[in-house]
């Protein structure tokens, strides 16, 4: 056994008894859900919390779990690490495959949170390709695939607007030609903005309603702004990209990790799930999914949950003031990431709301997420309690995950298309 080998099992060591003393002492707590969660009181940990399943995959034939009254298939499996999906006009469908990495290690728990990620699967060589599949068949499951684009840089959002591609690189985004029913494009493209990257480093893309802007997700360099503000220019926020002048802005900021992008279709407003900070505990504070204004700021690092001061940052008092409560809230650390809007009859039994993929957490004594869940609208705004459309991506004792969702999409049938980046498959959703 090598001395990393043993450094990273004392490591492992370390936080499995750190989860179960602070388990012990705290109990499981109840998840902070809604628009009035409860949120336990902070509690800073000298040994952040490390407790991530196995990557495992799917074993031939299994799946996820649907709800009652749906049904779930692989529309595409053996892909690598697929994240995003998007949708084109004629139908088909694209994978954006990346991976996270490996960063700069400056400590015992850089190496600690590396090795776990590691095991988890979620760390390694990226394929920083777009698959398109194609189902020439009509039924259900994608006959062709071919490389659509490939040598990208970590690729994660997608938008395709007339006679453009556009590509949501981590350092930027980039646009390509495109021909309606092309299966390749061959350009080299051309970038449109820098994005610094490292740290969160998925970049979701969004078009307004005209077509005329695109809106791109940027999360930040590190939890709570570790290396100063300075780092964090430009970060933590949704950008807003003028397609016709070429100039960008910050459209809304203090969202620690913004990732899926949607809009409401009744009022009109862009809507986006955050991933909040760690090391407070683990339903402190929740992730969430929130209306996004523009000029709003929503509290990173300086607070959460509108006015909740996180004492180990330097303060603000004027930021924190201005602070916007989010809408509601999807549980501590469930790493909610895809997002997308459902309309009503979609799914049978499903009204107008919003699908969340929650890829699931590492940062917990009790494990969250690891499922898709569907928040139900109306007039605008959530109006229940999450609904579960897949479950089963974890081992009932948490020890290994089957798969982690990420992003979902309505597909080219009415399905709904989910992205699952550590069984390698596209699952495809339906009534039963």
């Amino acid at each position: 056994m090598s001395l990393s080998d043993i450094f990273a099992r004392i490591v492992a060591v370390i936080g499995n008894m750190a989860v179960f003393l602070r388990h012990r002492k705290d109990g499981p707590k109840a998840p902070a859900f809604g628009s009035a969660p409860a949120i336990p009181q902070a509690k800073p940990q000298g040994i952040p919390t490390l407790k991530m399943p196995t990557a495992k995959g799917w074993a031939d034939g299994q799946t996820p779990i649907a709800a009652p009254g749906l049904k779930v298939n692989a529309f595409a499996a053996g892909l690598k690490h697929p994240r995003w999906i998007h949708v084109l006009p004629n139908g088909d469908v694209l994978a954006a495959e990346a991976l996270s990495t490996p960063g700069g290690i400056k400590s015992v728990f850089d190496y600690a949170q590396y090795s776990t990620m590691k095991r988890a699967g979620a760390v390694g060589e990226s394929p920083n390709r777009i698959t398109l599949l194609r189902d020439t068949n009509r039924d259900g499951v994608a006959e062709t695939r071919e490389v659509f684009l490939d040598r990208l840089n970590q690729p994660f959002g997608m938008a395709q607007l007339g006679d453009t591609f556009y590509v949501g690189n981590t350092d930027g985004v980039m646009a390509f030609p495109y021909k309606a029913g092309a299966t390749r494009i061959t350009d080299k493209g051309r970038k449109l903005n820098s994005l610094k990257p490292g740290g969160h480093w998925t970049r979701s893309l969004l078009p307004s309603p005209d077509g005329k802007k695109l809106y791109i997700g940027v999360g930040s360099l590190s939890n709570i702004a570790d290396e100063g503000m300075e780092a964090e220019e430009g970060r933590a926020a949704i950008h807003e990209l003028d397609l016709e002048s070429g100039k960008s802005r910050i459209f809304a900021s203090g969202l620690r990790n913004p990732v899926g992008l949607a809009w409401e279709p009744t009022t009109g407003m862009l809507w986006t799930v955050v991933n909040e900070r760690d090391g407070l505990g683990d339903e402190t504070p929740p992730d969430y999914l929130t209306s996004v204004q523009d000029g709003g700021f929503y509290g990173w690092p300086y607070c959460y949950w509108g006015q909740i001061v996180d004492d180990r940052v330097p303060q603000d008092p004027a930021m924190v003031a201005k602070a916007i409560r989010p809408d509601f809230a999807l549980g501590g650390h469930t790493a909610s990431l895809g997002l997308c809007w459902m309309p009503a009859g979609t799914l049978p039994g499903f009204p107008d709301g919003m699908v969340i993929g929650q890829h699931g957490s590492w940062n917990r004594s009790t494990l969250s997420g690891y499922r898709i869940v569907f928040v139900p609208f109306e007039n605008g705004r959530p109006a229940g309690p999450p609904r579960d459309i897949l479950t089963g991506f974890l081992s009932p004792d948490e020890k290994a995950s089957y798969g982690r969702p990420v992003g979902v999409t309505i597909g080219p049938d009415g399905s709904l298309l989910v992205a699952d980046d550590v069984g390698d498959v596209i699952w495809r959703v339906t009534g039963a």
